[in-house]
C-alpha cells in the first residue's frame, strides 16, 4: 500500500493519474474539479454566444450595402464589424482550449 499523495496520511490502493490517493481526497478533489468544469463550460457557452451575435452584426452590415453612407464611413462600418468578430472568435477559441487543456491534461485555469 502506499501513502496518500495528497494528504500524506492514510494508505491506499487507488490511484489518480499515477498517484496513491485516498478515498476522502478523491472526493475533494472530484468536488473542486466539478466547480472548475462548469465554470469552463459556462464560459465557453458565453463565447460562443458574443461570436454567434458578433457574426449576425457582421452579416448585417454587409448586407446593408450600398448603406448611403460616404465612403470610409461604409468602409469603417464593415471594418469594425469585422473586428468585433475576430476578437469574439478569438476568445471563443480560447474558451475552447482552456477547456480542452483541463479536460484532457488536467491542467487548471490560473485564473481558477
Amino acid at each position: 500500500m502506499a501513502q496518500c499523495a495528497e494528504c500524506k496520511a492514510e494508505e491506499t490502493n487507488a490511484y489518480l493519474n499515477g498517484s496513491p490517493i485516498c478515498i476522502h481526497c478523491a472526493g475533494r478533489l472530484k468536488s473542486k474539479t466539478d466547480g472548475i468544469e462548469g465554470a469552463l463550460i459556462q464560459a465557453l457557452t458565453d463565447a460562443t454566444s458574443r461570436a454567434t451575435a458578433a457574426h449576425a452584426e457582421f452579416v448585417a452590415t454587409v448586407d446593408d450595402i450600398p448603406s448611403g453612407l460616404q465612403y470610409p464611413d461604409g468602409t469603417q462600418r464593415i471594418h469594425n464589424a469585422s473586428e468585433k468578430l475576430r476578437f469574439a472568435r478569438l476568445d471563443m477559441m480560447k474558451a475552447h482550449n482552456r477547456l480542452d487543456a483541463f479536460m484532457i491534461n488536467g491542467i487548471l485555469p490560473e485564473d481558477l
